[in-house]
């Protein structure tokens, strides 16, 4: 019996440092890929660089940027009342039928194809964006609402799992202090989840960061700095589909440098998010 347990226990460590090897090996071929472009051009002229003309061989990223940062904020700005209050009405005054059946439904959303979620914006979207705004159709306010009912299911299920996580005597004690339901829950409950809910935010903005093809289909991908939003724009990761497949040298390279500010993007929001998780069970 101890020789079978420590084998799967073995299993398990090989399997876990595996995942960690497979990471760290991504990371160095992005890295082999992408640094000597950077190195050549100048990380401030990659970064902050206006133009992408890799026939000129000129790779500034600034637009993708301030694409992928314009379509993330409104997609947040989007789903964020929506999440938060779904969150609150299922956590704290829906009845458990009830629960039961919004919570499955709103964590389907997650499961549906991003094919799926950009067709619905460009057939539903679009032509009322063209009749009622007067914008091209694919822009920054077509992304981020599709990408903000894309990342609800994130913002939702976790702000509920916080939500739920705090004790019930804190409830109780501000019930019997003679504060009604909903002041107990703004005044209580979401300042105790509040680290939960936070950390749930920023998977969420990882999501919408990391999404591709829904954008493709939706935000224009014009490499221009937007002024307004219903303007086109091309976002770090649809900059690397569109173009890696025809790409080569030092256009390519160049596509694997901006992998690389994704890269750290998302790991920067990951560690954030557990530090963030951490510390709420920490506070607990």
């Amino acid at each position: 019996m101890k020789y079978n347990e420590r084998l799967i226990q073995s299993g398990l460590l090989i399997t876990a440092f595996s995942t960690i090897a497979i990471l760290i090996l991504i990371g160095v071929f992005i890295l082999k890929e992408g640094l000597p472009v950077i190195l050549k051009v100048g990380i401030k002229d990659f970064i902050c660089g206006v133009n992408w003309s890799p026939i000129e061989e000129q790779f500034g990223i600034f637009p993708m940027i301030m694409g992928s940062i314009w379509i993330t904020a409104g997609a947040l700005l989007f789903s964020l009342p929506l999440s938060l209050a779904c969150a609150i009405y299922l956590a704290e005054f829906s009845t458990p039928k009830i629960g039961k059946i919004l919570k499955p439904t709103i964590e389907l959303l997650a499961g549906i194809p991003s094919v799926v979620y950009g067709f619905m914006g460009m057939v539903i979207l679009f032509p009322l964006i063209r009749n009622y705004l007067g914008g091209p159709g694919p822009c920054i306010l077509a992304a981020s609402i599709i990408l903000g009912i894309m990342i609800l299911p994130t913002i939702t299920s976790i702000s509920i799992d916080s939500l739920q996580a705090v004790p019930y005597s804190y409830r109780e004690g501000s019930l019997a202090l003679g504060a009604t339901r909903w002041q107990t829950v703004k005044m209580v409950v979401l300042p105790a989840a509040r680290s939960g809910i936070i950390a749930g935010i920023i998977l969420g903005v990882g999501r919408a960061v990391g999404e591709t093809m829904a954008v493709i289909m939706i935000a224009g991908n014009a490499v221009i700095i937007p002024d307004s939003i219903l303007d086109p724009v091309r976002t770090l990761t649809t900059n690397i589909a569109l173009e890696m497949n025809f790409a080569t040298g030092e256009h390519r390279q160049a596509l694997f440098a901006t992998g690389i500010v994704l890269f750290i993007v998302i790991m920067l929001l990951n560690i954030i998010a557990n530090l963030i998780a951490k510390r709420k069970v920490i506070t607990k």
